[in-house]
């Protein structure tokens, strides 16, 4: 098996596995409980708080933990909106946003809010200026990713940072980091970010644990009402076992952050060689700031069935947000392409497990779908 989505998700770390079989079988007290038990689940999870928090760039007591990102965002920008609900007012985002943040952005659209979407230049990128231009007065929120799920770029979010606190000091700043964790060193504070949202799966911790970043001294109203856990930003018994995992994940990505951004910029710089001398016709889309996305198109033939050509021969890529389940790609159309180059596109996404044979293995499964597709 060659398994080139992991920007759709990653295989669990076995040393990830093991923390999350700790926290089931020996520490699985409810860390609310106040005999020992209870007490010994306490300090795992604030000590695992502490692992997060230290790969977030932030402090322990600004880390939130939620059940994926996709809860995180929303919490970031239905609480920003709720803080303004009497005003209402506007909030900016991109049009390449994932669909967290976009359907997020359209239903507060409906309910009132005046809710823009910057498009991006032909590289994927959102500029200072285009922001400038979309700031008013009533301005609450910005929410942008920092590297995009589909074509790997990352924006410029210590310049949109800072031109929003300029123009619109009392506006919130929202990051969806979740394709950034554990690939771009994270500094919230020098971002002049407000919110940061991240999820564990992208980073070799399980589905169905996430984080929040929350500036300390910013209060949000929660998404919803229970026993105060989480200091009251998201009740519910905590998932400790999924907190653990995350925990452990994002010590061994932080531990190994360097040699594993050498190594996969080493598969993204190989994809790009071979491709160009085995797939000509082939076209890359977006700038691919971080190595760890690749998005190509070859011309002619349909992303949906080359992926089962592909599948055929054990090598697993995507055509795009795994969100989106099939539909036509929202960023590339944003990036101004044709249909006939959205149609047929594919993301290939890496982890530091990947090799060059990973790589082979696309390119040969590749030429022989170029080949059905010309028949």
């Amino acid at each position: 098996m060659h398994y080139l989505d992991n920007a759709a998700t990653t295989a669990v770390l076995p040393e990830a596995a093991e923390a999350a079989m700790h926290a089931m079988c020996t520490c699985f007290g409810n860390p609310s409980s106040l005999h020992q038990m209870g007490i010994d689940a306490a300090h795992l999870l604030e000590d695992s708080r502490k692992s997060v928090a230290s790969a977030l760039g932030c402090l322990p007591e600004e880390t939130y933990f939620t059940s994926c990102g996709t809860e995180s965002t929303n919490i970031s920008l239905r609480g920003a909106a709720h803080l303004n609900r009497h005003q209402k007012g506007r909030i900016i985002t991109t049009a390449i946003e994932h669909a967290a943040t976009l359907n997020t952005c359209k239903q507060l659209a409906a309910e009132g809010y005046d809710v823009v979407f910057l498009q991006p230049d032909e590289t994927g990128h959102i500029t200072p200026a285009a922001l400038e231009q979309a700031l008013t007065g009533d301005t609450f929120l910005l929410s942008c990713q920092l590297a995009n799920n589909e074509i790997g770029t990352v924006q410029p979010v210590a310049e949109l940072g800072a031109m929003l606190k300029a123009k619109a000091p009392r506006a919130l700043f929202h990051i969806d980091a979740v394709q950034g964790l554990a690939r771009v060193r994270l500094t919230p504070k020098k971002w002049n970010c407000d919110l940061m949202s991240v999820s564990g799966h992208k980073i070799g911790a399980p589905k169905g644990i996430g984080a929040l970043f929350v500036k300390k001294g910013l209060r949000l109203p929660p998404l919803m009402f229970g026993g105060g856990q989480e200091r009251g930003m998201r009740p519910g018994t905590e998932a400790l076992p999924n907190i653990a995992a995350f925990a452990k994940a994002c010590d061994v990505r932080m531990a190994h952050f360097d040699e594993d951004f050498v190594h996969v910029q080493s598969l993204a710089d190989y994809l790009r060689a071979q491709v160009a001398a085995q797939l000509p016709d082939a076209a890359f889309n977006g700038a691919g700031d971080i190595p760890h996305v690749v998005n190509l198109s070859l011309p002619g033939c349909k992303s949906e069935v080359l992926l089962h050509v592909l599948e055929g021969d054990g090598v697993y890529v995507s055509s795009g947000s795994a969100c989106s389940k099939g539909k036509q790609s929202g960023v590339l159309k944003a990036l101004g392409l044709p249909k006939a180059r959205t149609d047929s596109a594919l993301r290939v996404s890496f982890c530091p497990s990947n090799t060059t044979d990973d790589i082979d293995a696309f390119i040969t499964a590749a030429q022989k779908g170029v080949t059905l597709f010309k028949r």
